[in-house]
């Protein structure tokens, strides 16, 4: 007998029914948002478009997309992140390489490369690179540009090299072990950070997502939450042109706090910027 409908054999669980009972078991095992993560891991296991899934809904579920989707569902289950599993998130309109020695980049990041883009730049400095994600895009969008990433873990550096090449701005980021901006030189006239600012006692109470599968040390740096912005300011304004920008990413209820220090740091024009859900994210200064 032919497979039913050329697609999968007779008796198979269709593609709806699996979503279904897919969605039960995310839901089951305390995940946010179960549909979403369902629909996404199950269009990934088809190699389909996302736009092509309803179509699909009455047929039968291929064995060997059903076997991907089952792993892909067992990882979610296990709280395993959406972006680790399937190895890359969408982020400022590319695609990065993301697994667990890097932070899953997020949509709110996408502020501070806003704000970056938002004057000239030709040389950056991105404190924390991680993926890459924020170096990678401001170098994509301004094509005299180059950039050092720096980051302590040897690991991310790695996935911000790969995701450089295959994204096309190899040529201009350099990416380089470090300890923020210990050993560095400048000018440059523009220097970013999304730096670990979750404080030691907010920890536990992180959704499993980010406490056991995101690399601690990039999620906190301990205390109150605060110490890489005290170390960012004591040392990146003198590594700034004159006029050079420094932006960093804030957590909630931090924006009056690292401002101030800001201003100490004797940075001018300083400003508190908002997310799109209207949330204080970025904090901006410049050099005078």
């Amino acid at each position: 007998m032919s497979a039913a409908r050329g697609i999968g054999g007779p008796g198979r669980e269709s593609v709806g029914q699996a979503l279904a009972r897919a969605v039960g078991r995310l839901r089951a095992a305390g995940v946010e948002t179960p549909g979403t993560d369902a629909r996404r891991l199950l269009t990934a296991a088809l190699g389909i478009a996302p736009d092509r899934l309803t179509l699909q809904m009455p047929e039968p579920l291929p064995a060997a997309a059903a076997a991907r989707f089952a792993g892909f569902i067992a990882a979610r289950c296990r709280r395993q992140p959406v972006a680790q599993i399937l190895g890359e998130r969408l982020f400022w309109g590319r695609r990065f390489r993301v697994t667990p020695d890097v932070l899953d980049p997020r949509p709110d990041t996408e502020t501070l490369v806003e704000a970056a883009l938002a004057a000239p730049f030709v040389n950056v400095l991105d404190l924390g690179t991680g993926s890459g994600c924020i170096l990678i895009s401001l170098l994509a969008e301004r094509a005299l540009a180059h950039g050092l990433g720096v980051d302590i873990s040897e690991a991310a550096l790695e996935i911000a090299r790969a995701n450089a090449e295959a994204l096309g701005v190899a040529a201009r980021a350099e990416f380089r072990k470090g300890d923020w901006c210990a050993g560095l030189s400048g000018p440059y006239d523009l220097i970013v950070s999304n730096p670990p600012y979750i404080a030691e006692d907010e920890m536990p109470a992180l959704a499993p997502e980010l406490r056991v599968w995101e690399p601690r040390a990039a999620l906190t740096p301990g205390g109150d939450g605060l110490d890489a912005y005290r170390r960012i300011l004591a040392q990146a304004p003198a590594l700034l042109s004159a006029g050079g920008r420094l932006m960093v990413e804030i957590g909630a209820g931090q924006g009056d706090a690292v401002a101030a220090l800001f201003e100490a740091a004797g940075l001018e024009g300083v400003k508190i910027l908002k997310d799109i859900d209207g949330r204080p994210r970025v904090v901006a200064g410049r050099k005078p």
